[in-house]
């Protein structure tokens, strides 16, 4: 199983060292600096290899701010973001690239184009962010653990956090963890029928007990702290397979979710990476201020995912 992200980094190489050609990400707008430098280390790394789409002459000027050789990437030029983005779409379909980064472009457009009917890459399933940071607690390793959903779904009902759920725990999968602890998010650890967050909790509880979620072991309403912490759930004599070992958790908003993730970076200056799960190909959306390393770290685990749903 990957514990961290020096793991994920060497397993992510051997795969695309194993390949007849390395992983190729496609980048929407590629003019973008700090996609380019992920780029650049992803191949200097061996993790994969870039297809830059956009304005060529931007990305040529970008590519020598940084002192990269302009023919180290094949350029794909196209003009305006949304046939930047449309063209970046193509690049899966026409098989030149397995995965999409976006640039210096903005999200909802190439969203547009992904989920565009004639030609993008709709699957019927749920669009969701799985927000993975490296960690460690007070008597553990470092652990991998994954925030959801702070990127797409504003207050998701009970259907979609099952459709949310299902997109982390393939993550896990991807990660070798084959039963991943999944603690479901409230402000509080009892059933309270003025908080629909509780009762969602405890629904998705029983719905994985009784087997109708499967490949992972589902525990809620948890409070953040006995989710992560076995100290504060001995403390409020919380008897739970989850409590204090989650490895995914479920947040009730986005709202949540979002600021939680951002403080994981920002207060504590925890790695990260993203998967926005549920397209045919996964599609690496990054928030633009978020740096190279980040980037880099989600074309890592994005071509750890890919190569596990083969």
């Amino acid at each position: 199983m990957i514990n961290n992200f020096n793991q994920l980094l060497e397993k992510a190489k051997k795969i695309s060292q194993n390949r007849e050609r390395p992983v190729r990400v496609a980048v929407a707008a590629g003019n973008d600096k700090a996609a380019l430098e992920a780029i650049r280390d992803a191949k200097k790394m061996k993790i994969a290899d870039g297809i830059l789409v956009g304005d060529k002459e931007l990305i040529l000027d970008s590519l020598k701010e940084l002192d990269i050789i302009s023919n180290e990437f094949e350029i794909f030029d196209a003009q305006g973001e949304s046939e930047i983005c449309r063209r970046t779409v193509q690049t899966i379909h026409d098989g030149d690239a397995e995965i999409i980064l976006k640039g210096k472009v903005k999200s909802g457009f190439l969203l547009k184009a992904v989920l565009n009917k004639e030609y993008g890459l709709r699957t019927g399933n749920l669009i969701s962010d799985a927000y993975l940071f490296e960690w460690q607690n007070r008597v553990s390793e470092n652990k991998l653990m994954i925030i959801t959903d702070g990127g797409f779904n504003l207050q998701p009902d009970l259907e979609q956090k099952i459709k949310i759920l299902e997109n982390a725990v393939k993550v896990c999968h991807a990660l070798g963890n084959e039963n991943p602890k999944v603690a479901v998010l409230s402000a509080m650890e009892t059933v309270n029928p003025s908080l629909q967050s509780t009762i969602d909790a405890a629904i998705l509880a029983k719905m994985n007990n009784r087997g109708q979620i499967k490949g992972c072991t589902i525990d809620g309403p948890l409070a953040l702290d006995n989710a992560i912490s076995e100290e504060a759930a001995k403390i409020k004599d919380i008897d739970s397979p989850v409590a204090g070992k989650a490895d995914i958790l479920l947040f009730p908003d986005i709202e949540s979710a979002n600021i939680t993730a951002k403080a994981t970076l920002y207060f504590s200056n925890f790695p990260l990476a993203h998967a926005t799960m549920g397209a045919k190909v996964p599609v690496l959306i990054p928030s633009r201020a978020e740096s190279a390393e980040a980037k880099l770290l989600t074309i890592a685990l994005n071509v750890v995912i890919a190569a596990h749903e083969e």
